[in-house]
């Protein structure tokens, strides 16, 4: 019971790789998820790029381990985009992304210094909305992602996929809202008969089964626990007794009609394409509960031995999406303390993560690794 708690870096758009370390050392954690995304990409809503993925080579990954040596704090990479859907130019340009990361990860030490790539699949709504629609979309995540879990396999690195629907992707009169393929444990599942490699696992995000009614903790136990390197920390209120829940249900996402209509017949309607769903994103531990048992989730995952980082996601409604840093903060510090007693050891000052389990990271690499694209692996 020694897990660290890291900081997802998404919170600090504009910042640099120096001053999100000073954010991590401030509140306390042991680590980072650097969000590296594209400077040229789609995503409005994440734009935090923490690491120059144009001109990333060994010297710079030195410089990275260096760091994070003197200051007793470990990174992994990420960058979360659609790669089977959407505009196909950009679907492109976001697989070849990934694989830089794939990439950035091999020359941090990748397995060996625990250094993971985060990322999302994505999902084709055109292929959706056919017969078979969702089983299409399999096959063409097993056709892109066969040769990418390949090459990041022959680097001696895991790819993790994260499991929120991106229920935002569409716009907000679109009839569904599932556009992340590994949204559901199920899909999960099926991707790794798919592609049976140890070179992918998952980044397990409990918010997103409880705005869809699922208890994490059957989550946990009915996965292939094997599988889970990375737990993110986000916290969701549900609202149930919503007049949009009351109107639409909550088996189906809030449907969108004229405005004309819907204030003749007084029905509530969707502000935006992300408010279909009846709830807000929160922070456990930070400005009142949420509707999840944290207290029992972190005790199963201790229970079954789970050793890896917490990183907290921060997306609060009261937190990082105040646009206050001074908020921002607050949320992470009250995080780490809600998250502290279960997951750190009881010593003289309190609960404390005990830093001489932290091993040092280690350059494993004498020569840098040449850049690739999807072209290339075809």
């Amino acid at each position: 019971m020694n897990n660290p708690i890291w900081l997802m870096t998404s919170a600090f758009p504009g910042q640099s790789f120096d001053q999100v370390i000073a954010r991590a050392k401030s509140v306390g954690a042991q680590g980072l998820e650097l969000c590296v995304f594209r400077r040229d990409g789609t995503r409005k809503d994440h734009t935090a790029t923490h690491l120059d993925y144009e001109t990333f080579d060994l010297d710079a990954a030195k410089k990275v381990v260096e760091a994070c040596n003197k200051e007793g704090l470990r990174v992994s990479v990420g960058a979360y985009d659609n790669l089977i859907g959407g505009d196909p130019a950009q679907r492109v340009n976001n697989q070849n992304h990934i694989l830089k990361l794939i990439r950035i990860a091999a020359l941090l030490g990748g397995d060996q210094n625990d250094v993971v790539c985060g990322t999302f699949v994505g999902y084709n709504n055109e292929l959706g909305r056919e017969d078979a629609g969702f089983e299409k979309n399999l096959m063409e995540y097993k056709r892109v992602f066969t040769p990418i879990v390949k090459y990041a396999e022959s680097l001696g690195v895991t790819l993790c996929y994260e499991n929120c629907p991106m229920e935002g992707w569409q716009q907000v009169t679109a009839p569904d809202c599932y556009n992340n393929l590994p949204g559901c444990l199920a899909a999960r599942k099926l991707m790794y008969a798919l592609i049976p490699s140890k070179a992918h696992a998952e980044t397990y995000d409990p918010s997103h089964d409880v705005w869809q009614h699922i208890d994490p903790v059957d989550v946990i136990n009915a996965m292939d626990f094997k599988r889970l390197r990375r737990i993110h920390i986000k916290g969701t209120r549900n609202f149930a007794k919503s007049a949009a829940a009351i109107h639409w249900g909550r088996l189906f996402p809030v449907q969108k009609v004229t405005d004309k209509l819907a204030k003749k017949a007084k029905v509530p309607q969707p502000s935006c394409e992300w408010d279909r769903l009846n709830y807000e994103p929160r922070l456990p531990g930070f400005g009142g509960s949420d509707s999840m048992d944290w207290t029992a989730f972190l005790q199963t995952l201790m229970a079954k031995g789970f050793q890896y980082p917490f990183v907290i996601e921060n997306e609060g409604c009261n937190s990082s999406h105040t646009g206050n840093m001074g908020a921002t903060m607050q949320g992470f510090r009250a995080t780490i303390l809600n998250t502290a007693p279960v997951v750190w050891p009881l010593g003289a000052e309190g609960y404390a993560f005990d830093t001489k389990a932290l091993k040092p990271m280690k350059v494993t690499l004498k020569k840098d690794i040449p850049v690739v694209t999807m072209a290339d692996l075809a």
